[in-house]
């Protein structure tokens, strides 16, 4: 009989790359990634952007059916990675391979962590955005700028979004399963694997210049 390997793959954890998550949000702020559908007509593409700059930080997916946070084609995907509560749900529960976090006050974000916004609707979260920059050390409305799709942003202040309810997530690490001991090399490459373009080779947006009045 053959014999087969047997070695266990562990599951293991590595640290968050915060710059890598908010260098992604910058160049491709106001512009869409081609290796991905754009969500724009089917109900927005602001967590569709958000889990392309964590994918881009954290290189690893989860597979798992239905309750996983994966992309591999528009009609293939996780509703993790597309759905502003499901994304959230994911990411504070998740005990698997991929990003993983918990809650926490607005006072606490650092650049690389995600923010969540009620808008459209009082009652519901439907916005979501990533932390680029902070402008005090004691994180506030004014002071927190992000990244968003949906009427595109960058460096834009929390303070210019007109939300009924509003909550953030610290991104803590990644897990992932591997019989070796060196994280996957994909991790700094872009989602297709092709040399990513960084923000040294562009121009990085100077300051907000979408409308205040959207979410």
């Amino acid at each position: 009989m053959p014999i087969q390997n047997s070695s266990p793959r562990e599951l293991l954890t590595t640290s968050y790359n915060r710059e890598q998550a908010v260098r992604y949000a910058n160049y491709w702020a106001y512009r869409r990634n081609p290796n991905y559908s754009s969500f724009d007509s089917l109900g927005g593409d602001c967590t569709n952007f958000v889990s392309q700059a964590l994918f881009y930080a954290a290189g690893v997916m989860n597979f798992t059916p239905d309750y996983g946070w994966y992309y591999i084609s528009l009609d293939n995907r996780a509703p993790a990675w597309s759905g502003v509560e499901y994304f959230w749900n994911f990411m504070t529960t998740n005990m698997g391979p991929g990003p993983f976090g918990h809650e926490i006050s607005l006072s606490e974000v650092l650049p690389g962590d995600i923010i969540q916004m009620a808008i459209k609707e009082p009652d519901r979260f439907g916005h979501t955005v990533i932390v680029t920059d902070l402008l005090s050390q004691s994180p506030g409305p004014d002071s927190i700028l992000v990244a968003a799709h949906d009427r595109d942003s960058a460096c834009r202040p929390i303070s210019t979004y007109d939300y009924s309810m509003i909550r953030a997530l610290r991104i803590d690490g990644v897990r992932y399963l591997s019989a070796a001991t060196d994280f996957p090399t994909f991790r700094s490459a872009s989602p297709d694997g092709e040399p990513a373009a960084r923000p040294e080779d562009t121009e990085e947006p100077s300051g907000f210049t979408a409308p205040p009045d959207v979410g």
